[in-house]
């Protein structure tokens, strides 16, 4: 989710803000130095010449105090030797005589220290870029290349007033390429997005360099005009110093600011992905594992017709033969007429023979067991039916008592975080020892397509920003009660500079401030303000940092901005650990107001203007999905009336009319429910008297899951009760009927039981709380049918004897209306049953049936493997909130607007920054740094962004604090005499508050750098330096001196509790995710950044993990398909070795297994071809269709294996027997409840629970009236039912 791509946004511009203000001062002051360069004598004949200067010395000043040089065409001055010593040190490449003064020295040394941070981090870069002014201010080649065009005069002094610049391409060329690339680390963005206007070429970038800028605005003083020649007839040569290439080692160049350093490629960047395995044929290009399976298909398939038509003639060769044989034998008709009475019989009195024979039935040794306690326990439950009610309803009402302990978990991260979770782990170690991630409020305010041609017009006009400043203006006004107290923006809001809000909008362009509109130009400014948002004082914001037109548009392509279609407003609050501390919910507080202000009033007033409005909080999806919990609530109840409703009709005989009031089933049928829905009660009561918290989807499923569990079984209970004889006494028939069908529902309910068990044992909470309530409701409820249901039907059943009215026992009828249905002779087999056994068992005995029936599951089955690859993990946001939600919008404007994706943090564990350890080499990516370094790593990965997800090289503390201390930055580290930290020039104490500018002499006139470089060991600060310094570093404020301060930018990124032994506890350095668009694109993201960390860990030995927000919530689906596949395989299994105890017949089990491993992948191919992701609510549902599935196969299974016959035989009688009992109580049941779904108003019931609950029931129909029949006929078991002579008067059922 939500937590991914909007947070980005800010999290940019905040760290943004501190440098960019500097860096607006770099350039108007930078300028300056340009002009400190100019000067020309345009009276009289100018002389280009060698050891000849075209400007000498500074004449006068502008309004706004840009210093103008003085236009003398003079000989070149040699310099004394304290001035050629400081030329030297800045300068190297000029000697001799100069064409500057001490002053004008100093002038351009204090300029270009403005732009010395940025660039440090590539010594080339930074020779090159000194080179440029240095040439232009000092070279005692001046004239050569320097043609002063116009002067001015100013206070009686001329003074230059715009210059020719003659400067060769190649050293432009150079010059950009060596800069091109390095990054100002603070913002994850290039230097010269800074310095140079984001120039795209040199030729830009000397055009941003040369433009004269108007009064108090940045730029040169005066204009200056490159050129790449000068005319032949003047005598000048361009200037044509040597560029130095950032792939010089020598100059050391870090990866992350030159590709083609040393640096990266002496390391090979990180693998792409291996493509997948494809076999092309032709113009077809199939996967791999599509066209083995294929292949296996055929196979199989040939393998099977072969052994079929094999089998086939073998059986027609042998029928040939014994045809003589049977005609001759006299008593077959009258066989075949006692078959067929006999199968009208139920199965219990066909265990009981003729009176010459019996059929004895050879069961298991758990099976014979089980046959003699149903028998015992049928009896007794039929004599004692209140005290078997009263019991089995005083322990579940007892459990039910827990219910007064009930809570429901709410918290994601408590329901799909598990306690062991390394990424839950993490970010509480990100939150404690850095800072917690910061809330997000956000509105995003769009055009809507003109209906000519569809396209989307643009949003910056004048009546929209007007419109966004009525918006603001309601958000300030804003307030929200808390304990008493009126909370308002400004009280939670991040003010990482000052005390203005950093809200991410187009509004702070204008300072927030409306009045300002029309002052600083409207619309065009706005625009203006797109393209120099960096370098443009008047385009800085209120919380004095600049703002990314990105954060704040969307819609639009590339940069052009002015195009955007939407505003996309955000207000960062403050966050904290505590999660219900007054903090927290004081900003909780204010997010309900705003989430009501945006619906009762933004909302009418945006689209009364044609425009559309979404808006999210930082707290809307957790009450949302509050609000989900009841919005479904009337259609699950009547999902479960309508199954209900069906069941009352199942349980009950053919509608009579006469008989109607006494044959139906209603109360019954309500009974059941209710016991059904005692056992969900009591398993929530016992675990909630335990103290585990109940979820959104225990109360929404287990109840349908049980109901749907439990109806089969009430149905093959009852309808088992009435195909006894009328003529036995009422608790024989009982006693019967659970013998008859007890083994069977036991085996299914255990299996059922297991394969929830087994649930409890995934790490993730929801699945293994859903698992553990459900185990216990599945075996309560069986516990409750074999007890207080089988009661039930002994009390159901002495009413109808006793002809009372169903739902009123008490009403007595006086007709007799069951005379008609006495006899065992006289009671038919439903229309279903006759159905399944004559109509639809025949079809599928017939040889051409079965093969098509094997053939097309078999090919199904194997298709589904194929698609099994195709189902992505995730969970759709939308589809968890109602389809009304204000936040589905809201995730269709993020979806379409965005630009940019998530923050990813790389945290490094215990950094040992003493002089003695390697680490900081090891970390950093300047010069002298590590070439495997984590931020040389971290650049590299960045290349290839297709992989890594890592879009662009990481912001680094370390990177900027080296810069920051060295002396080369000689306006950042800076300290008084008696050794205290000197702050820049223009801040105070230095410069006095509210003094629009400071001169150098002063309070810190005395200041130094804080070390030279005999001070340091190879660049590098001591440990106690290290210590002094970090946090000097930390606290100091970006400025125009020194725009490498790390407050604000990495106030939070570094941890100082404990730090001065030497070891930093925990510190972060910061880039980007590439935009994540899709579930997949998050999972595969994480994926990607841990086996970075995990690489660069063990080259480094040290202790690296990345962190982003969404990570907590996304880590379920780095395991997502192992957890499914451990758990399916689980309880599949367990299902098996449950059937394998009961039956002791291996090879019914074996094709128990078949059937259900079939069903749950044939579901998993539904999935991938209805689109459903792999989630935890996906993988509940194929853990819960195994338990489901049982009930389609048990029953067929065990009334197959104790049939006599031939298998065909055996195969009609289990269809009639319990197929009708399988469809109607089974599958029509649950059918029924599942179509109730699809009219949920929540997505997430219509997907997760109507189509694969739907694609569920129909496919266990389908394998278990229609596979699975055909594989017993085929592949089926022998039978356990022999005919032998009867030898004794009492009928037995024997045990093995």
């Amino acid at each position: 989710m939500k937590l991914s791509r909007r947070k980005i946004k800010f999290l940019q511009s905040i760290s943004l803000f501190q440098v960019l203000f500097i860096l607006c001062v770099v350039r108007a002051e930078r300028p300056d130095a340009r002009l400190l360069a100019t000067s020309n004598s345009v009276a009289g004949e100018v002389k280009h010449a060698e050891e000849f200067c075209a400007m000498y010395d500074i004449c006068g000043a502008r309004s706004d105090r840009k210093v103008l040089n003085c236009p003398y065409n003079i000989p070149s001055v040699k310099p004394d030797d304290l001035l050629s010593s400081k030329v030297q040190s800045l300068c190297p490449t000029i000697t001799g005589n100069v064409c500057c003064t001490e002053y004008q020295f100093d002038t351009l040394r204090t300029q270009v220290q403005q732009a010395i941070p940025f660039l440090v981090g590539c010594p080339a870069c930074l020779r090159n870029f000194l080179n440029l002014f240095c040439e232009l201010t000092c070279s005692p080649n001046q004239s050569l290349f320097i043609n002063v065009t116009s002067v001015s005069k100013v206070s009686n002094n001329l003074t230059v007033d715009g210059i020719d610049y003659y400067i060769t391409d190649t050293f432009g060329q150079g010059l950009y390429e060596s800069c091109k690339d390095v990054k100002f680390g603070t913002m994850n963005t290039r230097a010269l997005d800074f310095i140079g206007g984001g120039a795209q070429n040199f030729k830009d970038w000397f055009a941003f360099i040369g433009r004269r800028a108007a009064p108090n605005l940045p730029g040169s003083p005066y204009t200056i005009k490159f050129w790449p020649s000068a005319p032949e007839s003047s005598g000048m040569i361009p200037m044509n110093v040597s560029a130095y290439s950032c792939a010089d080692g020598s100059l050391g160049c870090s990866c992350g600011d030159c590709t083609s350093s040393p640096v990266c490629s002496s390391t090979a960047p990180p693998p792409h992905k291996s493509s997948s395995c494809s076999v092309k044929m032709g113009s077809l290009n199939a996967k791999c594992v599509d066209f083995a399976l294929a292949i296996l298909y055929i196979i199989l398939v040939s393998l099977f017709f072969g052994w079929g038509f094999f089998h086939r003639k073998r059986e027609r060769s042998r029928s040939f033969r014994m045809k003589p044989l049977v005609n001759a034998m006299d008593g077959s008709e009258l066989h075949s007429v006692e078959r067929q009475k006999e199968e009208n019989l139920p199965m219990q009195v066909q265990m009981l023979g003729t009176p010459r024979t019996r059929n004895r039935i050879q069961l298991s040794i758990v099976q014979g067991y089980m046959s003699n306690f149903y028998r015992k326990y049928g009896k007794w439950v039929a004599r004692n039916p209140t005290l078997v009610l009263s019991l089995s309803m005083a322990l579940v009402l007892l459990l039910c008592l827990g219910l007064i302990r009930f809570e429901v978990e709410t918290r994601p991260e408590k329901l799909w975080v598990g306690p062991g979770s390394r990424a839950a782990e993490e970010k509480l170690f990100f939150d404690s020892h850095l800072a917690p991630f910061y809330r997000i409020e956000e509105l995003i305010l769009a055009t809507i397509p003109d209906t000519t041609h569809g396209n989307l017009p643009s949003i910056v006009t004048e009546s929209n920003i007007k419109l966004l400043f009525e918006i603001q203006k309601k958000i300030d006004g804003l307030r929200a009660n808390y304990s008493g107290s009126m909370i308002s923006l400004t009280d939670i809001c991040m003010k990482p500079l000052g005390q203005d809000c950093a809200t991410q909008s187009v509004l702070q362009y204008f300072k927030m401030d409306p009045k300002n509109f029309d002052d600083f130009g409207g619309v065009e400014h706005v625009k203006y303000c797109f393209q120099h948002y960096t370098s443009t004082e008047s385009c800085m914001s209120a919380f004095k940092g600049p703002l990314d037109p990105s954060t704040a548009l969307g819609g639009f392509s590339g940069n052009n901005y002015s195009e955007a279609s939407a505003f996309v407003v955000t207000y960062p609050v403050n966050n904290a650990v505590d999660r219900e501390g007054n903090e927290t919910k004081k900003a909780v507080a204010w997010e309900k107001a705003f989430v009501q202000l945006a619906k009762d009033e933004l909302l009418p007033m945006v689209q009364s203007k044609n425009l559309t409005l979404a808006f999210s909080s930082e707290s809307s999806i957790e009450e949302e999905l509050k609000t989900e919990s009841t919005a479904d609530a009337i259609t699950i109840v009547i999902s479960y009336l309508v199954m209900f409703a069906y069941i009352s009709l199942t349980l009950g005989d053919t509608p009579h009319l006469s008989s109607f009031y006494i044959s139906s089933k209603v109360l019954l049928g309500l009974s059941g429910v209710v016991l059904v829905m005692l056992s969900v009660l009591g398993s929530v009561g016992f675990f909630s008297a335990i103290g585990v918290k109940s979820t959104l989807i225990i109360m929404e499923v287990i109840p349908f899951l049980v109901l749907a569990v439990g109806v089969d079984n009430m149905c093959i209970l009852v309808h088992a009760v009435k195909r006894q004889q009328l003529e036995l006494p009422l608790e024989t028939r009982i006693s019967n009927a659970l013998v008859e069908v007890g083994p069977s529902i036991t085996l299914a309910s255990l299996s059922e039981v297991l394969a929830f068990a087994v649930g409890s044992f995934i790490p993730m909470p929801a699945c293994r709380v859903f698992s553990m309530f459900a185990a216990l409701a599945v075996l309560l409820d069986f516990l409750l049918q074999i007890t207080a249901f089988v009661a039930l039907i002994v009390f159901d059943f002495l009413r109808a004897e006793d002809k009372r009215v169903d739902c009123i026992p008490c009403l007595k009828l006086s007709s007799s209306y069951a005379d008609s249905d006495k006899g065992i002779g006289q009671r038919k087999p439903g229309l279903l049953a006759r159905y399944m056994k004559e109509v639809h068992a025949t079809i599928l005995s017939l040889w051409g049936v079965k093969i098509a029936v094997i053939s097309l599951f078999v090919a199904f089955t194997l298709a589904s493997i194929a698609l099994c690859t195709r189902i992505e993990p995730g969970l759709e946001q939308k589809i968890v909130l109602p389809r009304d939600s204000y936040l589905q919008g809201y995730f269709n404007n993020i979806s379409e607007h965005l630009r940019i994706g998530p923050p990813l943090y790389f945290v490094v564990k215990n950094y040992n920054y003493s002089s003695e350890s390697r680490q900081t080499n090891q970390l950093c990516s300047i010069s002298q740094c590590d070439s495997n370094s984590l931020l040389n790593e971290i650049s590299r990965a960045s290349l290839i962004p297709q992989s890594s997800y890592i879009a662009k090289p990481a912001a680094s503390w370390l990177d900027d604090f080296l810069v920051w201390i060295s002396p080369e930055a000689f306006g950042c580290c800076r300290k008084f005499t008696n050794g205290s930290y000197c702050p820049p020039d223009d801040q105070p104490p230095c410069c006095p508050s509210g003094q629009s500018s400071c001169g150098s002499a002063g309070v810190c006139n005395d200041c130094t750098t804080c070390f030279h470089h005999s001070d340091l060991l190879k660049d590098r600060p001591s440990t106690i330096q290290f210590k002094e310094k970090l946090p000097w570093f930390l606290n100091a404020l970006p400025s125009a001196s020194c725009a490498k301060g790390g407050h604000g930018a990495y106030t939070n990124s570094v941890d100082l509790k404990g730090y001065e032994n030497g070891i930093v506890q925990a510190s972060s350095f910061r880039t980007y995710h590439t935009p994540l668009n899709r579930q997949i694109d998050y999972v595969n993201s994480m994926r990607a950044a841990r086996e970075f960390s995990s690489r660069v860990s063990d080259s480094l030995q040290m202790e690296i993990f990345p962190y982003s927000v969404f990570y907590m919530f996304f880590e379920q689906y780095l395991d997502i398909w192992r957890t499914a596949l451990i758990n399916l395989a689980i309880a599949i299994g367990a299902v098996f070795v449950v059937c394998l105890i009961t039956t002791c017949s291996f090879w019914s089990s074996a094709i128990i297994l078949l059937v259900l491993t079939m069903i749950v992948v044939d579901l998993m191919g539904v999935m991938a071809i209805l689109k459903i992701q792999l989630n935890a609510v996906s993988v509940v549902n194929l853990v819960m269709a195994v338990g489901i599935a049982v009930e389609f196969c048990v029953h067929i299974t065990h009334a197959f294996s104790v049939s006599s016959g031939d298998k065909n035989q055996r195969m009609k009688e289990a269809l009639g027997t319990v197929g009708a009992s399988v469809f109607s109580g089974i599958t029509l049941t649950k059918l029924v409840g599942v179509i109730v779904l699809c009219f949920s108003r929540t997505e997430v019931f219509v997907v997760y629970y109507f189509q694969m609950y739907l694609a569920l029931v129909l496919l266990g129909f389908l394998h278990g009236l229609v596979f699975l029949p055909v594989v017993l006929s085929v592949f089926g078991p022998p039978s356990r039912c022999m005919l032998v002579e009867r030898q004794e008067e009492r009928p037995s059922v024997s045990s093995l």
